[in-house]
């Protein structure tokens, strides 16, 4: 069909191509004087095709070329038609024996190109959309209503076991339940038990609820399809309806299987908190109900289950979250110690280790998990990762020890600056700073222990860190509140008693933060406050989500006064313990000087042990039996979990204080 227009454009253009351009002039004389036009033909209103008489080859004007074939231009078809009409009234041509004109639209080949160019472009974009979408796997736009969701194969794909996952035991003995039933369901089903439905995994970024979901698939040795929640949602309406109901067909094509959708708060968020201010919100509202449909729908003797991982487990819907849609909500938190240690035997079996860590590698990974408190398995991952480049870098053949205390330090609080250099009035104030915050933690009972204290600058703007091994601890007190602000603020303090209230540096900004939080959330959330009383506002998360804040005027006041009440008691408490205490700040701060980072050891030989019974951890313990060792301390089994330094039983990363060079100028 389009050889055939081709060739219909070419014959429709030779006539115009071939023929010899003349002008109005020589056409009159040479042709219409002579009596030889048989016919004028109108092209496009803007050329003229002159067809001479068959008697007129012999005699041609000019000769050599075609008979028959000239034409030529026009300004307008009636200033055309005037002239001709008075050249043939001129030469006496009676009316009916003038020369015939015919009227003619042609189009070149260019012309149709041009003009089929914006529909071919269209055509076009639309198909490199429609592959584009289609993720290069084919279908073009009829496919873009398919679910996006990934099948791993039993035979080929899903290679992880339960036994690749550690640090979750009880979310495995958990999820456990799900791997049985669908290897031997009919030992449920003669009971008349039904098949769960799903299963949350809620927890924080990196804790492992994808590792574990898929570790479930490998167990039961059954499919396993993974898809992430904003995949359901595009721009198109009815996209996101229509692949969820695409992914339940899949579903069940390979039954049994598991269906894993993380980050499911892209389309579960709940109804009355996503509003109605646009398209968006119904399109993702229609996803959500249509996932509601499909879960509550397919039959309980299909042998799926759905898990979905989020880590805003709050915000999710609740006609989602009820039994018979995920019956299961399995929180999976940071491992304790003992969790992390599993963690690092995973990480560290692939790496080439140095000969003494490989020979006890489990009394090592125990050294491990207690110095990284807090850390989650990602973290844990990282470390071993930076451990090995570390000494890929140094060029040693296997991965030291000394490797992995670096590659810790530079998860915690960065890498070393070696080109920031401080001048020596700076060194001393970070030096007198970090000693305060250390003496304050080895002076007060409920503080936590310290671990290793540094002034050598790091990351982005730490002039100064001071790490801490916190205690198993889910709940504070009011005296371990109160140490622990005075801990916080005995850097402060130790500035202003050391160098005069008028020297205070601005690096103690980051500790007022904390300590001002923690205040308000003990007098506003936590009812630690006997003129407040024990009520609860929500605290600070509350105030800033709230477009007002849920006390009055007079409320705020008082917890205004109370929160300052609150620090200026405990600042005072700390001004009393540092002065009594001045010359042990004074030998940690010139220790910190010379050696520029001391450790629990150092801390030790300066000031004796901590002078509370039955305050000692694992590596007090390690110490005393391994006097003079200089390798860091393999802590024992069992070892307290860490706990960050917040006021609230929130986990986090292990506790690093850390100064701000721009706070310092």
């Amino acid at each position: 069909m389009a050889a055939s227009a081709v060739a219909y454009l070419a014959y429709s253009n030779s006539g115009v191509s071939n023929s010899r351009e003349i002008t109005w002039q020589e056409f009159r004389t040479a042709f219409l004087d002579k009596g030889l036009v048989e016919k004028l033909t109108v092209v496009n209103n803007h050329k003229v095709r002159v067809k001479l008489h068959s008697n007129a080859t012999g005699s041609m004007y000019p000769t050599g070329t075609l008979s028959g074939e000239y034409h030529f231009s026009i300004g307008s078809v009636e200033a055309f038609e005037r002239k001709l009409d008075e050249a043939q009234q001129e030469l006496g041509i009676p009316s009916h024996e003038r020369i015939p004109v015919a009227y003619q639209d042609e189009i070149s080949a260019v012309g149709a190109i041009l003009n089929f160019a914006p529909t071919v472009l269209m055509l076009g974009f639309l198909y490199w959309m429609s592959r584009r979408s289609s993720g290069g796997s084919g279908g073009g736009i009829f496919s873009i209503g398919k679910s996006r969701a990934k099948l791993f194969n039993q035979d080929t794909d899903v290679k992880v076991k339960f036994k690749d996952v550690a640090g979750m035991d009880e979310a495995k003995e958990e999820i456990m339940e799900f791997v049985k039933f669908l290897k031997e369901p009919a030992k449920y089903e003669k009971l008349g038990a039904k098949i769960p439905r799903g299963a949350i995994l809620s927890g924080p970024p990196g804790t492992g609820k994808t590792l574990l979901a898929k570790a479930t698939a490998g167990e039961a040795s059954v499919p396993f399809l993974s898809v992430s929640g904003s995949e359901f949602v595009e721009m198109f309406v009815g996209v996101g309806s229509s692949r969820v109901r695409d992914l339940f067909a899949s579903a069940k094509k390979n039954a049994p299987c598991i269906i894993f959708v993380d980050e499911i708060d892209a389309i579960g968020k709940s109804r009355a908190k996503s509003g109605s201010f646009g398209g968006g919100n119904d399109e993702r509202e229609s996803t959500l109900n249509q996932l509601l449909v499909e879960m509550d729908g397919f039959g309980t003797n299909e042998h799926i289950v759905v898990l979905a991982g989020t880590n805003r487990p709050d915000v999710l819907d609740p006609a989602l979250m009820r039994p018979g849609r995920f019956d299961r909500h399995i929180a999976i938190d940071r491992p304790d110690v003992s969790g992390r240690k599993g963690i690092y035997m995973v990480h560290l079996r692939p790496l080439r280790l140095a000969e003494e860590l490989a020979k006890d590698m489990g009394s090592f990974a125990q050294k491990l998990a207690v110095l990284t408190p807090g850390f989650s398995g990602a973290d844990i991952a990282n470390v071993c990762n930076e451990a090995a480049l570390h000494a890929a870098r140094k060029g040693s053949d296997y991965v030291g020890s000394i490797n992995f205390d670096t590659a810790i330090e530079r998860v915690i609080v960065g890498l070393e600056k070696k080109s920031r250099v401080l001048s020596p009035e700076e060194k001393k104030t970070v030096a007198y700073h970090e000693a305060g915050h250390a003496i304050c933690g080895w002076f007060l009972e409920h503080a936590d222990p310290l671990l290793k204290v540094s002034i050598i600058p790091r990351g982005a703007g730490a002039l100064g860190y001071a790490q801490y091994l916190p205690a198993d601890r889910y709940l504070l007190s009011t005296p371990q509140m109160n140490d622990r602000i005075c801990m916080t603020l005995g850097g402060r303090v130790s500035e202003e008693i050391f160098f005069g209230p008028e020297n205070i540096t601005t690096g103690a900004q980051d500790d007022l933060q904390k300590i001002t939080r923690m205040a308000f959330e003990a007098c506003a959330n936590y009812g630690m406050n006997d003129v407040i009383g024990p009520v609860s506002y929500g605290g600070d998360r509350a105030t800033k989500e709230g477009m007002t804040k849920p006390f009055s005027e007079k409320t705020a006041e008082m917890l205004d006064f109370e929160v300052r009440k609150m620090i200026t008691n405990a600042y005072e408490r700390t001004r009393i313990l540092l002065t009594e205490h001045r010359e042990d700040v004074e030998k940690v701060a010139k220790l910190l000087l010379d050696k520029e980072v001391i450790t629990r050891e150092d801390m030790i030989n300066l000031l004796g042990k901590r002078p509370f019974i039955g305050r000692s951890d694992d590596m007090d313990k390690w110490l005393d039996e391994h006097r003079g060792e200089t390798s860091a301390p393999p802590p024992l089994e069992g070892s307290p979990q860490a706990e960050v330094d917040d006021p609230a039983p929130i986990p986090g990363l292990a506790t690093a204080k850390a100064l701000d060079d721009t706070r310092l100028l």
